[in-house]
């Protein structure tokens, strides 16, 4: 009963944290912040663009949630860029604010230098920094108080988003011209193509004049969003998901007028309705599906649990019997050895996460059932669970003792990594009082991969679980399903 209570209380504000992690992914630059370009105008062109200093509202829906403060100069023959987000939220009646700021320096052609990073929402921060040399970006994280350092190999000299719009421009922006760029992920330390496409000249209101601008589509991982160019070169506006969307306003009314009640609950805009009420989720084998609305390629259905037949998905509940008593790491196949290895936000190789996993394990002797079941129930009754406005990562999770369900995922990922138990984030839907939200949970290799919900303190996690993607780039493939996948519940069974 404590499990479901928990469950019904919590899920609109932890769904949030992921909710809101996607969202701004791209607006924001958090993971979309530098560009390797394949058409670009030559250096003398992009030399005659002047400073400038921008203010935004941020809106969702008609409520203004924040603004950004961009500038753009020249400086030292290269140029600056400096942004400034501030965002407060307001979910389950709890008011947070989050504040993003970006420093960039440019070199004369405009391909990124130096690059400084800084997400702030109170009890979590995390910041990067990073230098380009030769096909090497060199980035330094801290979070929690602890850095670390990535080389990381580059295809081509990075570009800040924010120069590419006025390099885009420079180029003409000439209706019916496409771009496809590479864009830089530092949470997963990969490339992911995005396109810019230009689709024409048309008019649109800004702070109450009516303007000439020059409208672009960029699509990402099947997401798609907006912005309006005016004809000085200047961002008069953004659209993206969920009826986000930003406009070009003076700074004093960027700094006021923001929302206090009636705010829009974007976990409730984002979750899928279902057509039928399911009853005692724990006590079901399988669940059957019907999905629509969004093209099943682009995401990770058909695998471990889960059958994809044509439209029709079916999730069945695992068996825990059959399970070997121990893992034997040189039987390992390639795969499994990857979901053992740290990475910069599953900090399973720090002393601290490693001397609470055997802290929790205690009798090495036990199963590796045994031992995984007792770290996803270390997280489920350690951690408050509350929406964060962050990136999670473990070590934070660990040094706060508060997260929703991406906290309670990577941290269950390090202790398990720690242990020696290969682990991964999953990331769909999860069914509650008649709707699908957008969920995170892990992945637990014993023997064979095994769910595990450490926030619903479910292992094996019930069949309402629908995975859409997993592994090191959960959130971005959920971009492109967010508004548009559509599912019809046709059989729900329950255990005899």
């Amino acid at each position: 009963m404590a499990d479901s209570l928990s469950k019904n209380l919590w899920i609109a504000g932890i769904i949030f944290g992921l909710s809101f992690g996607i969202l701004f992914f791209v607006r924001l630059d958090l993971l979309g912040k530098i560009f390797s370009d394949s058409k670009i105008p030559p250096p003398a062109v992009l030399g005659t663009l002047p400073a400038r200093d921008t203010w935004m509202n941020i809106f969702q829906k008609d409520n203004k949630i924040g603004f950004s403060h961009k500038t753009f100069s020249k400086e030292n023959g290269g140029y600056r860029i400096q942004e400034t987000v501030y965002m407060r939220i307001n979910t389950m009646g709890m008011v947070q604010d989050i504040n993003l700021r970006t420093n960039g320096k440019l070199n004369p052609d405009f391909t990124l230098s130096t690059l400084a990073f800084e997400i702030d929402s109170g009890r979590f921060r995390f910041t990067a920094r990073g230098t380009v040399s030769g096909k090497i970006l060199a980035i330094e994280t801290q979070t929690a108080g602890v850095s670390r350092n990535f080389n990381v190999k580059i295809k081509k000299r990075p570009y800040l988003i924010a120069g590419i719009v006025d390099a885009v421009r420079a180029g003409g922006l000439i209706p019916g011209d496409k771009f496809t760029f590479d864009i830089f992920d530092p949470a997963t330390m990969g490339q992911e193509p995005v396109t810019v496409s230009v689709i024409g000249k048309e008019e649109t209101p800004v702070m109450g004049v009516s303007k000439r601008a020059t409208k672009l589509m960029l699509t990402f991982k099947g997401a798609k969003q907006f912005a309006w160019i005016g004809e000085e070169g200047e961002l008069l506006k953004e659209k993206g998901l969920l009826g986000i969307r930003l406009e070009k306003t003076t700074r004093k009314a960027a700094l006021r007028g923001f929302a206090t009640g009636n705010l829009n609950d974007l976990t409730l805009v984002e979750s899928v309705a279902s057509n039928m009420a399911i009853e005692e989720v724990n006590q079901l084998k399988k669940l059957q599906v019907e999905i629509s609305g969004i093209d099943t390629k682009d995401v990770y259905l058909h695998g471990g649990r889960q059958t994809l037949k044509e439209s029709i998905l079916t999730v069945n509940l695992e068996s825990l019997s059959d399970l070997p008593a121990t893992l034997n790491r040189e039987n390992m196949n390639v795969l499994e050895k990857i979901f053992l290895a740290p990475s910069p936000f599953i900090q399973s190789d720090h002393e601290k996460i490693q001397n609470l996993a055997n802290e929790i394990i205690g009798n090495h002797d036990q199963t590796i059932l045994a031992s995984a079941n007792k770290l996803m129930q270390w997280v489920h009754q350690n951690i408050q669970k509350r929406p964060v406005l962050s990136l999670p990562d473990a070590l934070s999770t660990l040094e706060n003792g508060v997260g929703d369900c991406n906290e309670h995922a990577v941290l269950l990922a390090a202790l398990a990594r720690a242990a020696g138990i290969p682990a991964r984030v999953e990331a769909g839907l999860v069914y509650l009082n008649g709707r699908f939200y957008y969920h995170a949970w892990n992945l637990l290799y014993l023997g064979r991969w095994i769910t595990a919900d450490a926030l619903f303190g479910q292992l094996p996690a019930d069949v309402t679980h629908i995975r859409f993607t997993t592994g090191a780039q959960q959130q971005l493939d959920l971009m492109g399903i967010i508004g548009r996948v559509k599912l019809k519940v046709i059989e729900f069974r329950p255990i005899r």
